[in-house]
């Protein structure tokens, strides 16, 4: 496949960059989303955005945001992975996104950085998965092998789980719930297991808990504190979204879901939803950023898209401008947020390649945007 092309046709990459510019200098609002990049390309993205009055929202901010309104409203208690395996001796993994397909999109690495005690302690470790999908029984089969410990499950229906938090919690503040007797005995004995931790953690992934459900383990955690030393362990999203959320915050003071189009950065995330735009029509240009994976937008309405992705994306409409650009950590050297470590770190290029780098892109359409580069007037 060519590594720049033009409603489908190969083109120089000059010429690609050129087209770029003149769709997003015709727009009237140009939204810059998908944002799978490193820090380099993220804060490159971010000022474009900032240049033009455009839009900045990642692929999984809809995630992101769960866990962060929850800590701005009512507070997290957080640690991270690399004490949860040496001190946590009770683990709580919460919801069906932690099975087998899930520590695969998610976090492919959660059992061996999190789960499995470190051969040189000898911490002994309860692992009790609160599970809102009978099915996800095939992700133990991944999951308990080699782990050294056994997995105890609950299960029950996904629309129950919030219900069951909450309950749980009642439990274990000595409040009744309205639960048949056998559920309750089960709610019970694992009240008791959570509070007879010496350190204990709860593991969750907000693809699947909403923000009323999460608010609620945490108020949970905050709760068995009382007695014991609990904690929390959010686990981030893929395509780099911690690490953009971290450039948003220093470049504007928000998160993803700004706008700058009154010539500062404005956070709502309702109004700067890039989905929403592009399908009510708000938007007329949009640019889709995809370097970690060959991933495609969803949107239906059409509209002039120019992709910076992976060069095996497909998508349900030929881009106007698709330029293929280089894998973060693997085509080149790059920063990004390591779940590993709860921070961001370096990563060499274990394959590089001859690809530009989404940030060597950004630049060169910056430069071919020119000095007068804004929105147009409405």
């Amino acid at each position: 496949m060519a590594q720049s092309s033009i409603n489908g046709r190969a083109a120089p990459l000059d010429a690609a960059i050129a087209e770029a510019a003149t769709l997003i200098g015709k727009s009237r609002l140009t939204v810059v989303a998908g944002l799978g990049a490193d820090i380099a390309g993220a804060r490159a993205a971010i000022g474009l955005a900032d240049r033009i009055g455009g839009v900045v929202d990642h692929m999984h901010s809809a995630v992101l945001l769960r866990d962060l309104d929850v800590m701005r409203e009512h507070g997290i208690m957080l640690t991270t992975p690399g004490e949860a395996r040496r001190r946590g001796d009770v683990v709580l993994l919460v919801g069906d996104s932690l099975a087998e397909a899930g520590l695969t999109e998610i976090w492919p690495d959660l059992r061996a950085h999190v789960l499995a005690p470190p051969a040189a302690t000898q911490t002994r470790r309860r692992i009790i998965w609160l599970c809102a999908d009978k099915t996800a029984r095939r992700g133990l089969q991944s999951l308990g092998p080699g782990l050294g410990v056994d997995v105890e499950m609950m299960t029950a229906e996904p629309e129950a789980l919030p219900t069951l938090i909450g309950a749980l919690r009642a439990r274990v503040n000595g409040r009744p719930a309205a639960l048949p007797a056998r559920r309750l005995r089960a709610l019970d004995a694992l009240a008791a297991a959570l509070q007879s931790a010496t350190f204990g953690v709860a593991v969750w992934s907000a693809t699947s808990l909403d923000a009323l459900a999460i608010e609620m383990l945490c108020g949970l955690v905050k709760d068995l504190n009382a007695k014991t030393r609990f904690t929390g362990l959010p686990l981030a999203p893929g395509d780099n979204a911690v690490g953009v959320l971290q450039a948003c915050g220093w470049m504007t003071g928000f998160p993803p879901r700004t706008g700058f189009a009154r010539g500062f950065p404005e956070h709502d995330p309702w109004t700067f939803d890039a989905d929403r735009l592009i399908e009510s029509g708000e938007a007329d240009c949009a640019l889709w950023i995809s370097a970690y994976q060959a991933l495609a937008p969803r949107w239906r309405r059409p509209i002039p898209l120019i992709a910076l992705a992976d060069a095996g994306a497909k998508f349900t409409r030929e881009p106007a401008v698709r330029i293929a650009v280089g894998r973060p950590g693997v085509d080149h050297d790059s920063v990004d947020y390591c779940a590993r470590m709860a921070t961001l770190a370096s990563s060499p290029a274990s394959a590089a390649r001859a690809t530009p780098t989404v940030a060597q892109v950004i630049a060169k359409l910056v430069a071919a945007l020119g000095d007068d580069a804004g929105p147009a007037p409405c």
